[in-house]
């Protein structure tokens, strides 16, 4: 279904662009099934580790459409960039998502448990698409919020765990976009604001495919203590553009040609593929294949020799960097997450071998994420104006 490849990407946004404006809007909400035309634009998994980046995704969309007529399409992209700003000022959810994950694991929902991520509930829709994403590893954005609802306020399970079954399957899973999501249909991201499937609303943008019975009539918002204060952003180590540099590139930023670091100095790269920092096997597959075209693609366009390392080390990229003759590393900033995680306990070890790990942060993460500080109507406030800022408008 996806092609790992920077090109497949680029050819699939090609396509979509055209219709990225009032054919989207109209069909947006409607999932006609695995495999049938669609009118989202599947971009998702190749964002998500940017083999394709978000600027060029919507200065493709508005050299077709103004943004008025693409609104909504820039929206749903511009609420990735919100989702990883909003966590990335605020980190602490991410630790506590992990520390709910591990307490909501028992014995108490083993049976309901596995009978949902089985897709043998019995449940009309929802089984269709438990099995689904086993097996593609993707679904249609609505049937995500439908699963989530159901799982949440129908068969009473614990969201987190509902949050790590999406992770474990979806290609385009990230900490950001899947986590704020499930709180979101809870009543915990939005305190107070929940999302309730009914059988009329599964049914109508489904084309009659699905009609679920009994599902729950109330949703009501689960609770939590209070989250602290977004911080300010987190600075970036400095890149010496006068000095060479061995290239790390991580499965979260798969498209370093793009990055503001000098093209010359490169002296070699490492495009790691940890399968430890992927949730699961469906990600793991597109990562893979993604890496290869990622090394291919970097050793043309820097010049340089550029390896595949299966493990995310500082053994490996010590030795990485002295083969280079460097000693600074260089590497696309990794938003919260367990590639971001690896990259903070790296740095010290690489330090006391007298290399320095510089992370460089894309403009547009530098830009938009400052104003995740509240909700997404506020952030939505400024989209106009930054991508005025970025030359898009």
């Amino acid at each position: 279904m996806f092609l790992a490849t920077r090109v497949q990407g680029l050819e699939r946004l090609t396509r979509f662009a055209p219709t990225a404006g009032r054919d989207y809007a109209a069909g947006r909400n409607s999932d006609p099934g695995p495999g049938n035309p669609c009118a989202v634009s599947r971009l998702s998994p190749y964002l998500r580790y940017r083999l394709i980046d978000e600027h060029e995704v919507v200065a493709s969309v508005l050299h077709e459409h103004s943004l008025a007529a693409a609104e909504k399409f820039v929206q749903e992209v511009l609420w990735r960039t919100y989702w990883k700003g909003w966590l990335e000022l605020r980190p602490a959810v991410w630790s506590h998502y992990l520390e709910e994950v591990e307490r909501a694991r028992g014995p108490a929902y083993d049976g309901v448990l596995a009978n949902a991520e089985n897709g043998t509930t019995g449940i009309d829709g929802f089984d269709d698409w438990a099995r689904e994403l086993v097996e593609t590893g993707y679904l249609h954005n609505h049937a995500r919020m439908w699963f989530a609802s159901i799982w949440i306020f129908t068969l009473r399970l614990p969201w987190a765990l509902g949050a790590a079954f999406f992770l474990e399957h979806l290609i385009d899973a990230d900490a950001a976009s899947n986590t704020l999501s499930w709180r979101w249909v809870a009543g915990l991201q939005t305190a107070g604001k929940t999302y309730l499937a009914t059988t009329d609303n599964i049914a109508r943008y489904t084309g009659g495919r699905f009609a679920p019975l009994g599902l729950a009539t109330q949703a009501v918002a689960l609770t939590e203590p209070p989250i602290k204060a977004a911080r300010a952003l987190a600075p970036v180590t400095a890149y010496d553009d006068s000095a060479p540099a061995l290239l790390l590139v991580t499965h979260d930023d798969l498209h370093p040609e793009s990055l503001p670091i000098a093209r010359m100095g490169v002296n070699g790269a490492l495009i790691a593929s940890d399968a430890q920092l992927l949730w699961g096997d469906n990600a793991r597959r597109f990562v893979a294949a993604a890496a290869t075209d990622a090394a291919s693609r970097v050793a043309e366009y820097f010049g340089c020799r550029a390896d595949i390392a299966e493990t995310l080390g500082a053994p490996g990229l010590i030795a990485a960097a002295q083969a280079a003759g460097v000693r600074q590393i260089v590497t696309a900033y990794a938003p919260v997450g367990p590639v971001a995680q690896a990259l903070a306990q790296l740095g010290p070890m690489l330090a006391s071998e007298g290399i320095t790990l510089a992370l460089v942060r894309r403009e547009w993460d530098e830009r938009f994420w400052p104003y995740a500080t509240k909700g997404f109507f506020p952030f939505k406030e400024r989209i106009p104006g930054l991508l005025q800022e970025f030359g898009l408008t």
